[in-house]
């Protein structure tokens, strides 16, 4: 099915959380562009905000492109600014700043996600959820080496360290998935804030039959009920066919 017979509702939401005393996260949805996108910036006060903001910033000139293959050079020139832009940062200031990104692009009916880090991205489909995106972390790495079991990992001490990141390295790492979209597809974009708290099948039952916007506060009230122990952001996108009704809110930007 092409995509100009599918309707696209989108909505986000980023919360600092209970327990950090600044928001390192950022969001950006630009349904005309076909593009969604979280982000996690790292490195300490301010220098993890300006990372991810780094990100936002440039990729929200985007524009419209004419076809899939422009889409993503046009994505990829964006990020690759602002990794220079954080490389800087990080060489005046002589730290590591970084960050994640998971990232959602869809036009003419295909889409692709690309991710360096913890941020995810998962895909609703037929009434079941699955992670498109793969953790960069130490403790992924030792699952996929079967030195840890999935119990161990939840309480491995160093489950959150991330090997991979924008502006960190000399070169940008991504790994992507591609595929078609399909009239009833729900893609939720999530940092690891939402992640540590929320499991896969909480995050399928809020969305598969809610409003995005609906679904971003019920799994951000989820998040934080628990103990919201980081920021906290959420992208959820929703394809409907031509035919089929929308949800009960239409899709925007949260707050």
């Amino acid at each position: 099915m092409s995509e100009v017979a599918l309707r696209i509702e989108s909505y986000g939401v980023s919360h600092k959380g209970c327990v950090r005393l600044v928001n390192e996260d950022r969001f950006l949805i630009e349904p005309q562009s076909g593009l969604w996108l979280v982000a996690d910036g790292m490195g300490g006060h301010a220098a993890g905000e300006a990372a991810s903001s780094s990100i936002v910033e440039h990729l929200a000139t985007i524009g419209v492109a004419s076809s899939a293959p422009d889409l993503r050079a046009r994505f990829e020139d964006r990020l690759s600014r602002a990794h220079d832009e954080i490389r800087k940062l990080s060489q005046a200031r002589g730290a590591t700043i970084g960050s994640t990104i998971a990232a959602l692009l869809a036009i003419e009916g295909r889409f692709a996600c690309l991710w360096s880090g913890d941020s995810r991205v998962y895909l609703i489909r037929d009434g079941a959820i699955s992670q498109l995106s793969r953790d960069h972390t130490e403790v992924q790495e030792l699952l996929d080496r079967g030195v840890l079991s999935a119990a161990e990992a939840r309480t491995w001490p160093r489950r959150n360290v991330i090997t991979r990141a924008v502006g960190v390295t000399e070169e940008i790492v991504m790994d992507f998935r591609q595929g078609e979209t399909l009239p009833g597809d729900i893609f939720v974009l999530g940092t690891d804030g939402l992640t540590t708290h929320v499991a896969d099948a909480e995050i399928e039952a809020a969305v598969i039959s809610a409003a995005p916007e609906d679904a971003c506060g019920h799994l951000l009230d989820t998040a934080l009920s628990r103990g919201g122990t980081d920021n906290v952001t959420i992208v959820v996108v929703r394809f409907t066919g031509a035919g089929q009704a929308p949800s009960t809110h239409p899709g925007g930007n949260g707050s």
